[in-house]
């Protein structure tokens, strides 16, 4: 049995980008029971990374015996703050391609044959969207020997519904594909990036309790959703004495997964009635050095070159125009494996490095663009080098959100009418109090 070497895990090396040159970097291989045969077989594990995602662990088992075998994917990594949601409009079959990571916690729903696959009856998957379809026509064509000996018109029912799902892939109609995951550790492929995908739609929610309990983060008798084992609040005097401490808050690294401290801007203000939209025309290399604070519901564009990065991609920060620029330009281009080893093409090597270069002219002054911060909660900020007068350059813009954006916030569910109500109630003294 080989085992990762001690130097490996020492060094923080756990988990590889795996590439061609790899022949060093061998699985972990563990003898284990045959659930088939009951019989001695091998599992083997690969701690690898997934792009645009996190590490994973890859385990793969097969029995000499009698040829069983089987393979998952687990998350390595936390489970996230919130819950992830990917539609995609499969309308081609370069689609069925897209590489998809499916956590055994996520629901896959395709809406037009009303199928869907509840959470956690799969183990995590690392697949291809032709893959997943597969692997539910294996599932359901399973026990339809049984089937047609015992309930025959269930059976025939069951075949139809399959040929449905075989039909699929050839892609003679448009149909969509839902991947809802709670614990926030799904992926589906973006084949156009760095450029905007027009096919599929990434949300991000937030969990309810039943949720919470199903991932483990609640025990299974805590249904209590109105708050009242929520730690008080604190006192006025108490908030005053905050304003001027920085609070740090211990969190797990997100490249090694160690614990560490928290090095991300969060916003300690409401959410603003309306949303920002702020527009800076880049002409000299001066405004790289403009002071920008970026929440984390705040997404950026950059319309020249098809540009748009979700809120969230990398948190919220406070840093120069220039170092937000390189933090985008690591995301995509630095820190992607699809740009090495097996998961690599020339196209998609060539498209990430020619975005590369382009920012790079941006921050050296040679390329004109505009470039575009998008906050729905209105608490995100770049400098105006010209103040107190306007600044020729940037326009900032304020709109009222759609209900869909409400609905990204989270706003729709809250209620506030109540204590409204109780506010108004009180006496004036206490509100001065207060």
């Amino acid at each position: 049995m080989s085992v990762i070497s001690e130097e490996k895990v020492r060094g923080g090396n756990v988990f590889k980008d795996i590439g061609a040159d790899d022949g060093d970097w061998e699985p972990t291989e563990i003898e284990s029971l045959c659930m088939n045969c009951y019989q001695n077989g091998t599992t083997r594990l690969l701690l690898t990374k997934i792009p645009f995602f996190k590490e994973i662990i890859v385990s793969s088992f097969s029995c000499p015996n009698c040829r069983w075998s089987n393979t998952e994917i687990q998350s390595a990594g936390r489970i996230q703050d919130q819950g992830i949601c990917y539609t995609l409009r499969v309308k081609t079959k370069q689609d069925l391609n897209r590489e998809v990571v499916k956590a055994d916690s996520a629901t896959t729903r395709i809406p037009e044959l009303e199928f869907e696959i509840p959470p956690f009856t799969q183990k995590g998957a690392l697949s291809t969207i032709e893959g997943l379809l597969d692997r539910a026509v294996a599932g359901l064509e399973q026990d339809q020997t049984v089937r047609r000996a015992t309930h025959p018109e269930v059976a025939e029912k069951i075949e139809g519904f399959i040929q449905k799902l075989k039909k699929l892939k050839e892609v003679e109609n448009e149909f969509t594909l839902v991947i809802e995951d709670p614990s926030g550790n799904s992926f589906v492929e973006n084949p156009n990036a760095p450029q905007k995908d027009e096919a599929l739609i990434v949300s991000r929610f937030k969990r309810t309790v039943q949720q919470d309990i199903q991932l483990g983060l609640r025990a299974d008798d805590d249904d209590d959703d109105d708050g009242d084992n929520l730690e008080e609040e604190p006192a006025a005097n108490d908030l005053d004495a905050m304003r001027n401490e920085v609070l740090v808050f211990n969190t797990n690294c997100p490249e090694c997964n160690a614990p560490a401290s928290t090095n991300e801007v969060k916003s300690g203000g409401a959410t603003e009635e309306q949303g920002t939209k702020i527009t800076l025309h880049i002409t000299d290399p001066s405004d790289m050095t403009r002071d920008v604070l970026k929440s984390e519901t705040c997404s950026v564009l950059i319309p020249e070159l098809e540009f748009e990065l979700g809120m969230a991609a990398v948190g919220g920060k406070f840093t120069t125009l220039e170092g937000l620029l390189k933090d985008i330009k690591d995301l995509i281009v630095s820190k992607n494996p699809f740009i090495c080893g097996d998961s690599s093409t020339t196209d998609r090597v060539q498209k990430l490095s020619d975005f590369g270069e382009k920012i790079d002219k941006i921050i050296a002054g040679e390329m004109d663009v505009h470039f575009v911060l998008d906050d729905l909660a209105g608490n995100s900020y770049l400098q105006n080098v010209y103040a107190p007068e306007p600044d020729p350059e940037m326009t900032v813009e304020k709109y009222t959100r759609s209900f869909e954006q409400n609905e990204e916030l989270g706003l729709n569910d809250m209620k506030t009418e109540e204590y409204q109500e109780e506010k108004k109630e009180l006496p004036a003294e206490a509100e001065r109090t207060e």
